[in-house]
């Protein structure tokens, strides 16, 4: 037993949280009061473990006492698994978003929680829940989609799983839907924009348990996040009631570090870097007080032992680690997260799903058929121990049909290939050389002043070499927002030169949010939306395709048919506006009808959705609904409810998703449903207050935004 695990006990035995932690505050030296508000490794050697490929072995270590057996957070990154060993790579949240399954988040979570504290780590940085303001943003695919509410809901069901084995970290607060601008741009945006489209998720997670917020590297409204009083003491402390800690985003996640501390970011991530050097000498000055160090770590502490006094499990086995059940778990993720786009008719019967019975020959066209494509190459990179490719699922789904394979370099090869096939499947889209996680510090001067100096020579050639340094800092590039919005010239080509060929052609596309199709779109009669699928989404797509899983993902996005209709995006802005308007939202108010609108997805079924009545109880507003299966085969569909105000003083989308619920049903089942909206997310954000606006609002239950055969019942709310 340690004096950490002595506190914890206390803990346990009922003695408040907030005394236990400033009983072991006062157990520490003052070089341990400051040493819990940074990372613990040295700036250029943690640098040279960072870029010398070492990431990927253990944890990264913050505010851990070993004197005491303070553990101190113990990171590790996500969203789609853990960045540690051969770990279960999931399909990225984006997929798991286009799932609307909360049940299904939260396993996912909790298997990552899992994988994580097995292998010696506390502290799971992956429940992203910045809003998809654009789709040209490069780490779209690491969060849910557009819409803060759907948003919320998945963000908060991975917190919830995770945190039954690890901390869980929500970020990047806020307003980061920018990548290559990312450590240059302020983003300014008044308080309606601020609190009821880029704010709600966040809370929503911090309520449903995430113990760690992670500020971004952008400025909001003036000031960088990592030293913005207003997030991080004003709203998230003061106004939300946040006792748990706040760390900065990677190496640049802060320009002040006195004023990190004093504006409530408690820890410097993931080196001893800028607080190291600046912090003794203003509190020797009096610029930092001692009670501002003690607060921080106080907080540190505290979080530390609320986890771990609610840990009722014991450490789980290293075999859980990518093992047969987390791979079933992530199969079934991409099962559900498949999205049908289009399905016609090719003769008498819809193009899909294909009959293996009637399969002879199959032709699969395009590179990315036969290469694993599992998302972006930065911060949450997995590398499981394999990936089934669509190619490698098909195969393994057909292995008496003869299956050939070009990866669309030579036409000729590819017309020859899918003439005798029975049907023929194109594999298009984006990998992560065409988005993903943006890094390039080493040219920009600002962002190189807050390195330590470089070692002496004879201390620092090598970690200088294998930091890869230029002129002594580190230069590294991958990643960024998208270049174009829609599939390259060689994808349209390819797809217009086998749909040419053969009738039966069935698209699948690859990306990490919305990919417009105009010009091609009505051309084939079968397109799915695969995303990045994880590990096993060869397995997956193969069962969807041949009709062994019904397809029932739903759109997390509107896929517009013109890039012009969406919001402006600049990806080297040094400073942006955001306003109410994005995605749906602003299609619906500007009267542009989407290629495919948010919440959409077919299925081999077919559903009716009924609304019955509609309640206010209290603080929640009950919504009735009867939802069919009026189709021949089991599936599972999404009903959504949206929620307008006629006539509102207020500006306001004309439909706001509130709340949603997904079910599995037989042929001919039918199911009455119950619809829970809390009346926050009706409310308006006014002069620093919300405000439920009084009169008749209209409830749509539908199964996508703007579903023709959507029913709508009136409710009039007072205040």
């Amino acid at each position: 037993m340690t004096v950490f695990d002595d506190h914890v006990a206390l803990i346990r035995a009922g003695d408040p949280i907030d005394v236990v932690a400033r009983a072991l505050l006062a157990l520490l030296t003052p070089e341990e009061r400051l040493g819990c508000l940074d990372g613990d490794l040295e700036f250029w050697s943690g640098l040279a473990s960072m870029l010398g490929g070492d990431s990927g072995r253990v944890p990264w270590s913050g505010a851990a006492i070993p004197r005491l057996g303070v553990p101190g957070i113990q990171f590790s990154d996500g969203p789609r698994g853990v960045k540690l060993g051969a770990a279960t790579c999931f399909p990225v949240a984006m997929a798991r978003g286009a799932t609307w399954d909360t049940d299904l988040e939260e396993r996912v979570g909790r298997a990552i929680g899992e994988e994580l504290r097995a292998q010696g780590g506390n502290l799971f940085g992956g429940v992203c829940v910045n809003l998809l303001r654009h789709p040209k943003w490069g780490r779209a695919q690491e969060t849910y989609g557009e819409d803060p509410s759907h948003v919320g809901e998945m963000g908060a069901a991975l917190a919830r799983g995770a945190s039954g084995h690890v901390m869980a970290c929500v970020k990047h607060f806020a307003l980061n839907s920018m990548e290559n601008a990312r450590f240059k741009v302020d983003v300014s945006a008044d308080e309606r924009t601020l609190h009821e489209v880029y704010l709600p998720q966040f809370r929503q997670v911090i309520e449903a348990g995430a113990d760690v917020v992670m500020s971004a590297y952008n400025s909001v409204n003036g000031a960088w996040c990592g030293e913005n009083r207003t997030l991080l003491t004003d709203i998230l402390r003061d106004e939300w009631g946040f006792g748990g800690i706040v760390i900065s985003d990677w190496i640049a996640g802060l320009r002040d570090p006195v004023a990190s501390v004093k504006a409530g970011l408690d820890i410097e991530m993931p080196f001893r870097q800028q607080r190291a050097r600046a912090l003794p000498g203003a509190l020797a000055d009096g610029r930092l007080n001692w009670s501002d160090v003690d607060d921080a770590a106080a907080r540190i502490l505290a979080t530390q032992l609320r986890h771990y006094a609610r840990l009722t499990t014991p450490t789980p086995p290293i075999s859980v680690v990518a093992s047969e059940e987390h791979r079933a778990l992530a199969r079934e993720a991409a099962e559900k997260a498949i999205v049908l786009l289009r399905n016609e008719p090719v003769g008498p019967e819809p193009a899909l799903p294909l009959d293996p019975a009637r399969l002879n020959r199959l032709a699969v066209v395009g590179r990315l058929a036969a290469r694993p494509n599992t998302g972006d190459h930065g911060s949450s990179d997995v590398h499981p121990p394999h990936v089934v490719t669509p190619l490698d699922g098909l195969r393994a789904a057909l292995p008496e049909v003869t299956i050939d394979f070009e990866d669309g370099s030579d036409q000729e090869a590819v017309r020859r290939v899918v003439l005798g096939a029975d049907a023929a499947i194109v594999v298009v889209g984006l990998t992560a050389r065409d988005e993903g996680e943006y890094i390039s510090i080493g040219g920009d001067p600002a962002i190189q002043a807050l390195f330590p100096p470089r070692p002496a020579e004879t201390e620092g050639a090598a970690l200088a070499r294998r930091a890869a340094v230029a002129g002594g800092q580190p230069n590294v590039s991958m990643g960024g927002d998208r270049a174009r919005l829609g599939l390259s010239e060689r994808d349209v080509e390819l797809i217009e030169t086998v749909s040419t060929v053969h009738a039966r052609t069935i698209v699948v596309v690859m990306g990490g949010s919305a990919i417009t199709m105009e010009g091609w779109r009505e051309r084939v009669p079968a397109i799915v939306y695969l995303c990045y699928p994880g590990m096993e989404g060869g397995h997956a797509l193969a069962r969807v395709l041949l009709g062994a899983v019904n397809p029932s993902g739903h759109l997390p996005f509107a896929i517009p048919v013109d890039e012009a209709h969406l919001a402006e995006f600049d990806a080297e802005a040094t400073a942006v506006r955001y306003d109410l308007w994005h995605g749906q939202w602003k299609l619906d108010r500007d009267g542009h009808a989407p290629a495919y609108p948010f919440g959409f997805g077919l299925s081999y079924t077919t559903f009716s959705l009924k609304a019955i009545s509609g309640r206010r109880n209290g603080r929640v507003i009950e919504l009735r609904a009867e939802l069919t299966n009026t189709g021949l085969v089991a599936g599972a569909t999404v009903a959504q409810a949206y929620a307008g105000l006629p006539g509102s003083r207020f500006e306001r989308p004309q439909r706001r998703l509130v709340t949603f619920s997904r079910a599995d049903l037989r042929p001919g089942e039918r199911r009455e449903i119950e619809m829970k909206i809390p009346m926050e997310r009706l409310a308006v954000r006014d002069s620093g207050n919300w405000l439920v606006e009084p009169g008749d609002y209209v409830f749509t239950l539908a199964q996508y935004a703007g579903d023709p055969d959507g029913e709508s019942l009136r409710l009039h709310i007072d205040v």
